[in-house]
């Protein structure tokens, strides 16, 4: 079932400025000449601002970010270029990951550039980074950087340590001996209040609960460009993660289901964050689809360039206009939101291959490296195959929408369907895209599926829920394309062999190896060893499964927030990959 009252306004909440309230506070008679130190999430920018204000009443103030202040502090107080060494001691906490402050300190090596980065274990949970810097003609500076965290229960009721404000208040430089606690910040409070305000609601028992829950929340907060990285900080992206996963934690529990369980259906969770905000704000809303409003977008945003010099994500009728002008059969599939998967299949006399895209929404290039790919192999004879380029059109329109805001954020709320599920696995009635996957399997017959994903380019957080993303803690770090493949029970030497075929064969593609080789450093370096085998420079893993076709070739391209040229690469190593297992299977697939 689904809500009745379309509009209903859960929450509409102003909240005070934290960096206005302790301003306020400061500029007290009583605390001149004290010195103040405080942790917020708040940009360089208004914290050099408040503290300009604080000195000319007489308080000497230094104001730090909460989010990542390893980082930030190299970029607010250290001269990088002048930098020969660094050393950084960092803690391991007695809760949540022993990695948990190496990865927090992501992506200072490619900051700092090759070679001047050293991380290592302290041997105490303390929670500062110990740095040592080595200037070039032998200087050395010794600096503690601290990172407040505080213990609480997360939103599905597991302990963690995160990232929170915190204020030092001193009657001399240094110290701490008037104040020294943690202090709930603006932006913690705005994600504590949506959490309450959904879980506080009267929930029916039956999936889907909603059709969608919308969580606009305006803050002051920052993005951080790190140009020598190819990253962005951003504490909105940040909240936006932690908001949907918390809330798909708390909906799993009301449904009974284990936490990570990819058939929950509690309808499309939309978190909206968005930068600026003089006064924070939290609204949160049950309100009626509107695929119409949604699809209007596709017209504005759709890029006009070839298939293969698409520098963004198509529009879906730019999709559909392509696989219509193709010889073949169609097929197709309703979706939640009354859009269209289309299919193609096209009949020949080789081993059939089905190819997709788009299962998970928000990762792009896939999609468009499985048109590049179909489109190479209409031209070859006896080519026979199954296409879905888009599997997930609700989710896709959802991404379009939110990239209107935040075209270089990961967006993971449009990552699943509209019924906030994953369409993959989706095992009840009805099925909607779930039946073209179906329709694709049973006309071509194919027993190879290669299935076209991607994962973030950049750093992925939920820092007020311990930092690392629960269930995803190898994704949170690119560390360049990779492969994963899947096999029914005996098709391991098939499988197996198409494998090492495909790595062999992406040996080829220009520019490839270097990336990965780049990608894999910075990963190591932060995150350890990476745990997977490396086939011809092709990281990869292998397991055994009943799911769907006998074997699964999964991509896995870091394309999440990628534009121009990055996202053209992303879809030619899709492409490529593509024609590569096509081209192999011909000799591997069992007669």
């Amino acid at each position: 079932m689904t809500n009745n009252n379309p509009g209903t306004t859960l929450l509409d909440q102003y909240l005070e400025r934290t960096l206005d309230q302790w301003v306020q506070l400061f500029s007290q008679p009583e605390w001149r000449g004290r010195f103040v130190e405080g942790w917020l999430f708040e940009g360089q920018a208004e914290r050099r601002a408040a503290e300009q204000r604080l000195a000319a009443a007489g308080v000497r103030a230094r104001f730090h970010s909460a989010y990542k202040p390893l980082a930030q502090h190299f970029i607010d107080n250290v001269g990088l270029v002048q930098l020969a060494a660094v050393q950084v001691r960092y803690p391991v906490p007695q809760l949540g990951p022993r990695e948990r402050f190496r990865l927090e300190a992501y992506p200072l090596a490619a900051l700092l550039g090759d070679g001047v980065l050293t991380l290592e274990p302290r041997a105490d949970a303390l929670l500062h980074y110990d740095v040592e810097l080595t200037l070039h003609g032998g200087k050395r500076l010794t600096q503690r950087v601290y990172a407040p965290n505080r213990r609480h229960a997360d939103a599905s009721g597991a302990p963690a340590l995160s990232p929170t404000g915190w204020l030092r208040v001193g009657s001399m430089a240094g110290a701490a001996d008037l104040l020294d606690c943690a202090q709930s910040t603006d932006y913690e409070q705005a994600y504590a209040q949506a959490l309450h305000a959904v879980r506080a609601h009267p929930w029916p028992d039956g999936e889907p609960y909603f059709e969608r829950l919308q969580l606009r929340i305006d803050l002051p907060g920052f993005e951080q460009p790190l140009p020598r990285a190819g990253e962005t900080m951003s504490t909105a992206e940040a909240l936006h993660e932690d908001l949907y996963f918390s809330l798909l934690e708390f909906f799993q529990e009301h449904s009974g289901r284990p936490l990570g369980d990819r058939r929950l259906q509690p309808g499309q969770i939309v978190p909206d964050v968005r930068l600026g905000a003089e006064l924070p704000r939290v609204q949160v809303s049950l309100l009626p689809f509107d695929a119409a409003a949604q699809d209007a977008l596709a017209v504005a945003l759709d890029p006009q360039e070839p298939l293969d010099e698409l520098a963004s994500a198509p529009a879906p009728g730019r999709i559909v206009q392509t696989m219509h002008a193709w010889p073949g059969k169609r097929f197709t599939a309703r979706t939640r939101q009354g859009r269209t998967v289309w299919g193609h299949y096209l009949e020949g006399r080789q081993h059939p291959v089905f190819i997709s895209g788009g299962q998970h929404a928000n990762e792009t290039s896939g999609v468009v490296g499985a048109l590049r790919a179909a489109k190479v192999l209409l031209q070859q004879p006896d080519a026979h195959f199954a296409l879905i380029a888009l599997e997930n059109p609700d989710g896709y329109a959802l991404h379009r929408e939110l990239c209107c805001q935040h075209p270089g954020h990961m967006h993971h709320a449009a990552r699943y369907t509209a019924l906030g599920d994953d369409v993959e696995y989706r095992d009840k009635a009805p099925l909607y895209e779930r039946e073209a996957r179906q329709q694709a399997l049973a006309l071509s017959g194919a027993r190879l599926h290669v299935n076209l994903h991607g994962y973030p380019a950049h750093e992925w957080t939920r820092p007020l829920s311990g930092y690392v993303p629960r269930g995803f803690e190898q994704w949170m770090c690119p560390k360049g394309f990779f492969l994963i493949l899947r096999h029914h029970a005996g098709w391991e030497q098939p499988a197996r062999a198409l494998l090492q075929a495909v790595c062999e064969s992406l040996k080829q593609v220009p520019g490839l190896a270097e990336f990965n080789a780049r990608q894999r450093a910075l990963y190591e370096r932060h995150a350890g060893p990476m745990p997977f085998e490396v086939i011809a420079g092709i990281a990869c893993t292998q397991t055994q499964t009943a799911h769907d076709a006998p074997v699964t070739l999964v991509t896995e391209f870091p394309d999440e927030t990628v534009s121009g040229e990055a996202f053209r690469f992303a879809h030619e190593v899709q492409m490529h990959t593509v024609l590569a297992a096509v081209r192999a299977w011909q000799g591997i697939a069992p007669r």
